[in-house]
């Protein structure tokens, strides 16, 4: 699913009106009886709803709204704020039906002392500024938006909540509703994907009004949405063998970090990897060989940590860092693997944190090598922002210039690609966010290279797949019973889902 800018959402509109053909009056009736379906999804009984208006197309949702919903005998009352004669066109039109209905209680707003006392059990509907306002609220407007917030009610910003942008937020003193539900038409706004945000966007829900496919199919943008039918995996073959699916080399663990190659290489197997082989140091040979029986063992002459540097012509994907500490020796391991492997690399945890202390390297880097940073390790290897916008800026930056992947790990985790173009993931859950989470995500990046899947698309698949065993994983055990060996196995009913 593309991610649009403001502009190119109004552009979309506007090409849909145009060659549907359908009035703008009755695109906005399409939108309003889907955010009507969605409210009645969110909400199983819904006794009350104040809906707030501004004087644009946004305010106009929110009137087509209210009368809708006032036909299935729901109280409902409108409050429009008066700081503007200038009312939109189709604002006028569905102010007119509103009226005409004589169902709803319409009352107008010129200061907030003038502001509606509120019962306990109303939902708020947010209509006040749509994804158009280009400049921060202030004077009687900021202090609409505090009152809101103030009510401590559920609130549903239509559109977009108002007072956030749709694509970059820096001011640091921001007036924004702070809603539970956002519904969105057709695609969610770039300014939905960054954590700053959650606190106004609360959970989105994208609705389809029938924007035109023809404009979405033709115009370009370089921020995407992952969906499920983005995810294309491989058929097997029926006189395939284990040589088939590749042979991948994980290195990862050191004393009492052994647990990060047993998840790393359990996680390579599920996801369907021919041989899987770990290199590890002897303190951890037993214990992954009982873990993992179908993993190959190369054990370091180290005790403790990897130091040995093994041939690596036969290996199809190689991935490093999980657990492997930050010895001297291991920065030498890592600068002989990067001088001698000519294949993608991924890059995990430690090995990011040496690379960060090591820039020297970056020059000789494979290209399309995957780095999976988590914000701590991104900023130690990129350096600080100042806000996720900028972060994201930062993070294209660096996948553009050293021609590298930049998988950044969290909430929504964004996938920057050479070419500047940026993926956010739409599975995943807070339960997550449990230690080995990500070296889970290491073996199945791993294991997708290993079985000649591009390296965008290893990356891809791996994060949505991931998320989504993530989501299974929770529906089963809940969010805070989930730990990283659950993602693993869950792995299978993602694959299968995906397949």
């Amino acid at each position: 699913m593309k991610i649009f800018s403001a502009s190119l959402t109004s552009q979309a509109d506007n090409y849909t009106i145009e060659h549907e053909p359908i009035l703008s009056i009755d695109l906005m009736e399409r939108a309003a009886n889907k955010c009507i379906e969605k409210i009645s999804e969110i909400y199983d009984t819904i006794n009350e709803l104040t809906i707030f208006v501004g004087p644009g197309n946004n305010g106009g949702d929110g009137l087509a709204i209210a009368r809708l919903l006032s036909r299935r005998n729901i109280n409902v009352n409108v409050f429009i704020f008066q700081f503007t004669n200038n009312f939109s066109k189709d604002f006028t039109i569905n102010l007119q039906r509103l009226e005409d209905d004589k169902k709803v209680n319409v009352s107008y707003i010129k200061d907030v002392n003038t502001f509606p006392k509120l019962n306990k059990n109303t939902i708020i509907i947010d209509a006040i500024f749509g994804s158009g306002l280009n400049r921060k609220l202030s004077g009687f407007l900021k202090q609409v938006v505090e009152k809101i917030n103030s009510f401590d009610l559920e609130i549903i910003s239509i559109d977009i909540p108002s007072g956030l942008f749709a694509e970059e937020n820096v001011e640091k003193e921001k007036s924004i509703v702070e809603a539970q539900h956002t519904i969105t038409f057709q695609y969610p706004f770039l300014s939905f994907m960054f954590p700053e945000n959650e606190k106004y966007v609360g959970k989105f829900h994208v609705v389809d009004i029938g924007i035109s496919e023809d404009f979405i199919n033709k115009t370009s943008t370089n921020h995407h949405y992952l969906q499920l039918k983005d995810i294309i995996l491989q058929k097997r073959l029926k006189f395939s063998h284990k040589g088939t699916y590749g042979h991948a080399i994980i290195f990862a663990g050191s004393y009492g970090m052994a647990g990060a190659s047993i998840l790393s290489v359990r996680a390579a197997h599920r996801t369907g990897t021919g041989l899987v082989t770990a290199v590890v140091p002897k303190c951890n040979r037993e214990i992954i060989q009982v873990s993992s029986p179908e993993t190959i063992l190369k054990i370091d002459n180290s005790k403790k940590y990897i130091s040995e540097f093994p041939t690596l012509e036969k290996y199809n994907s190689l991935a490093i860092g999980p657990g492997i500490g930050l010895k001297k020796k291991t920065v030498k391991l890592l600068k002989n693997i990067i001088k001698n492997y000519d294949k993608p690399i991924v890059f995990d945890a430690d090995a990011i944190t040496l690379l960060s202390e090591n820039k020297y390297l970056f020059k000789d880097i494979p290209e399309n090598s995957i780095f999976t940073p988590h914000p701590k390790e991104f900023e130690r290897l990129v350096g600080k922002s100042s806000n996720d916008f900028e972060r994201l800026q930062m993070q294209i930056s660096f996948a553009k210039k050293h021609k590298v992947i930049v998988l950044l790990k969290g909430a929504s985790t964004s996938i920057a690609l050479p070419s500047g173009d940026v993926f956010f993931n739409s599975t995943g859950n807070p339960g997550m966010a449990t230690g080995g989470s990500g070296d889970v995500l290491t073996g199945i990046i791993v294991s997708l290279l290993a079985q000649n899947y591009t390296p965008k698309d290893a990356a891809i698949f791996a994060v949505f797949m991931h998320g989504l065993s993530g989501d299974i994983a929770e529906a089963k055990k809940g969010q805070n019973a989930l730990i990283a060996s659950d993602i693993i196995n869950y792995l299978p009913e993602a694959i299968k889902t995906c397949s």
